[in-house]
């Protein structure tokens, strides 16, 4: 199915960043690659946890996120499978499958980066299942005080600077797709349903 193989290149393209980030490039400031100005960057970082950073209880917290990514990635095929058999707009499953390849590439970091690139935390039970995520596409928003003048925020200091992957971006193009475009979308697959609807009675 292509849109399976949208998710396969999702993966592959992924995947392959990670390794070369992997095996080129220094962890950190030392390694950091400038790709327009201070703005966008690649850093290699390696992310415990979810998006941002954002860990569950250790030990067996990271168990439960990849436990988690496993049900989400067979739950997410399940779904692109439900949605062509009933003939669902063809955008929104390519934005579905976006999601996928985004949830497996990360998943194949949580199970397989601890033995092959050696990044399980220190003190994991295991290896297998604890790898951590490579993060390296670093995007320096903004780092200051807001000013003062600002109602609620104003003169609070703030960092944006998120630091993400291929598998992230694609999760997150996928999602902001589905919320700019479901009126197009959910549209398609209205008339769609007619049209199923008009040749059932028809026959």
């Amino acid at each position: 199915m292509p849109f399976f193989l949208l998710a396969l290149l999702v993966i592959a393209l992924d995947q392959l960043s990670k390794y070369l980030v992997h095996t080129y490039m220094a962890p950190g400031l030392p390694g950091e690659i400038p790709l327009i100005g201070h703005w966008l960057k690649l850093h290699y970082t390696i992310n415990p946890g979810m998006a941002f950073g954002v860990e569950l209880p250790p030990p067996y917290g990271k168990l439960l996120l990849t436990g988690f990514r496993l049900l989400a990635v067979g739950g997410l095929s399940y779904y692109i499978v439900y949605l062509l058999r009933h003939r669902a707009a063809r955008g929104f499953v390519a934005c579905i499958a976006l999601i996928l390849g985004g949830a497996v590439g990360n998943l194949l970091d949580s199970i397989f980066y601890g033995v092959l690139y050696n990044n399980a935390p220190f003190g994991a039970p295991s290896k297998w299942f604890f790898g951590q995520v490579i993060d390296m596409i670093y995007v320096d928003i903004y780092e200051g005080f807001l000013p003062a003048a600002w109602p609620l925020v104003g003169g609070k200091y703030v960092s944006l600077w998120p630091i993400f992957n291929v598998a992230d971006s694609s999760i997150f193009i996928g999602v902001a797709l589905i919320l700019l475009l479901q009126g197009r979308f959910f549209k398609q697959e209205r008339a769609a349903e007619a049209n199923v609807a008009a040749d059932a009675s028809a026959a």
